[in-house]
């Protein structure tokens, strides 16, 4: 599996495209918005768009996701149904955070933690980190032994719990019990800045050492 991530939205989220090398075909995680520069990135590999992926209901991640389903054709894959109010609220999202226009969407297929998905030959594990968002999921591909984790992790630091029914001892629990576990030498795609690996957070994350609680 390849990857290429497109920065999206004013908040610069790590849309990221996967493909499988031998079909060429792809999936798309977390259109927050800018479908065209998405679009671009899928023409300039030569892929096909086969699903949409979406690690959580904030409109950063899902804003664009109705919008490039319809385009594309193709169909809506996660995040678990606990976070159905958000995407059910985006409208109001929209107008909280000035991104005119989004559409709230159904997915076609609500995910659960031990689920897979798949796209041409590629198969990712689906793993539920809840806090953050009740419904986050994270998107593991064991063989290439990389991570999509969306907000639920960053280089430096992890994502916000004071959002509605966000948890900080429940995504501290999903660091440490569902994503360390998997392994140190793990790289991962956060939704906002740069990359890190498991084994870099796990010992110099001060958020995770017990310096921030």
């Amino acid at each position: 599996m390849r990857y290429a991530i497109v920065p999206v939205t004013p908040f610069e989220q790590n849309c990221t495209v996967l493909w499988c090398e031998e079909t060429r075909r792809a999936a798309v995680v977390d259109p927050g918005g800018d479908i065209p520069r998405i679009l671009a990135a899928l023409t300039r590999e030569g892929l096909q768009l086969e699903k949409i992926l979406v690690t959580h209901g904030h409109i950063d991640h899902a804003g664009g996701v109705a919008a490039l389903a319809e385009r594309a054709g193709v169909p809506i894959e996660g995040p678990h149904v606990e976070d159905r109010f958000w995407i059910d609220g985006m409208a109001q999202q929209s107008r909280m955070f000035g991104f005119p226009g989004v559409q709230g969407f159904t997915p076609d297929r609500w995910l659960q933690g031990g689920d897979s998905v798949c796209f041409g030959n590629v198969t990712l594990d689906v793993l539920h980190c809840p806090g953050h968002t009740p419904g986050h999921v994270v998107f593991f591909d064991a063989a290439g032994r990389l991570a999509q984790v969306g907000d639920v992790l960053f280089q430096g630091s992890i994502g916000r719990t004071d959002f509605p029914r966000g948890d900080h001892g429940t995504l501290i629990r999903s660091i440490r019990e569902v994503l360390f576990p998997l392994g140190d030498d793990v790289s991962f795609i956060p939704g906002h800045g740069p990359m890190s690996t498991f084994g870099e957070e796990r010992r110099h994350n001060p958020f995770l050492s017990g310096r921030y609680g």
